[in-house]
């Protein structure tokens, strides 16, 4: 099943479809029993998921004639989850850390094979399609990174990985942009990421359920546990293919991420997480790896008007276009210097 977020143009609000071949269904009017929005159906799930998955089967087989669906491309969608509760973003490609290690001329670092990490972002900056308006500091070697991500949909606390596929509500496409020369600077001193990543996450354009991956499964990798699917990801700039990965190749699995983010904390419906980047899934790490490969690589980063197009098997595809805000204003010329 393949779920959206709306905006509602005459109620000012974002409200839940489900989405079958370019059509979205509002779920409000599919049926009384469903919530009205995201946030609410999450909070729901065990209520309302089978009711919603019968719903999914039945427009499928054109047995549903009392809701009248509205084209996609009329609608104005918006990141599947609106307004999460928290956002965490894992770390769990051994491909992408070795080579953005290497590149840097430091060795793999063990503790990346004895437990997965993650680093809360800004969830209020969460948004979908469109335009990223960035400042000027952010065009300091701006940055992509190309993930995926999912929805938590159950309670639970001290979750072990065994069970944790169970919290899984969907997937989705995640661009966690980044401010290179900020982060850079401030993770000097060992604290961070913050100013380099919270202006903005992207994810959408739809939230997948678990049943549609199905097909894609695959076993996670030795000494791993968790559901793993082999679906391929590749971003775009400007139409040039730049990054191209497999979400089965993540080291960590979601589940074993939920099981170490999990621990001694409540997780909610509609917490996000985030898998990390994957390898070859920014410019940090190409321009890394071209320059130690040639010294005359020329770098490239992310400039106003650049198009950047996301896709993975069965998540959709995720367009945004980079927009300079309409200010000089700059907190790196505020540093101070000795």
């Amino acid at each position: 099943m393949k779920l959206v977020s709306y905006f509602h143009p005459q109620e000012e609000q974002d409200r839940l479809g489900l989405l079958q071949n370019g059509l979205v269904y509002d779920m409000r009017n599919l049926d009384w029993q469903f919530p009205d929005n995201m946030q609410l159906f999450l909070y729901a799930w065990d209520d309302v998921i089978e009711l919603a998955l019968d719903y999914n089967q039945r427009i499928a087989e054109g047995r549903v004639k009392h809701a009248k669906p509205m084209q996609q491309a009329d609608l104005k969608i918006l990141a599947p989850v609106p307004h999460p509760n928290s956002c965490r973003d894992g770390y769990a490609f051994r491909q992408h850390v070795e080579a953005a290690r290497r590149n840097r001329k430091v060795p793999m670092i063990p503790e990346f094979d004895q437990y997965p990490i993650f680093y809360f972002t800004n969830h209020n900056s969460i948004q979908g399609e469109g335009e990223i308006v960035c400042m000027p500091d952010h065009f300091q070697k701006l940055d992509f990174e190309l993930e995926s991500a999912i929805v938590i949909c159950r309670q639970g606390k001290n979750i072990i990985a065994e069970e944790a596929d169970n919290f899984i509500g969907g997937y989705m496409i995640m661009n966690d942009m980044s401010a290179r020369t900020l982060q850079m600077e401030e993770m000097l001193l060992n604290l961070g990421p913050a100013k380099g990543k919270d202006f903005c996450t992207v994810i959408g354009p739809m939230l997948v359920t678990p049943d549609e991956l199905e097909p894609y499964k695959i076993p996670a990798k030795e000494n791993h546990v968790g559901n793993c699917y082999n679906l391929e990801m590749k971003c775009w700039v400007n139409g040039k293919l730049v990054s191209e990965g497999n979400m089965g190749s993540m080291d960590w699995t979601f589940a074993e991420i939920i099981e170490r983010a999990s621990y001694g904390v409540d997780l909610h419906p509609g917490d996000v997480i985030g898998s990390g980047t994957v390898g070859t899934g920014c410019f940090l790490e190409l321009n890394g790896t071209g320059k130690l490969n040639d010294p005359n690589y020329a770098e490239q980063w992310l400039q106003p008007g650049d198009v950047i197009d996301m896709e993975i098997t069965g998540l959709g595809k995720l367009t945004n276009t980079i927009a300079k805000a309409d200010t000089e204003y700059s907190i790196l010329a505020k540093k101070k210097v000795n």
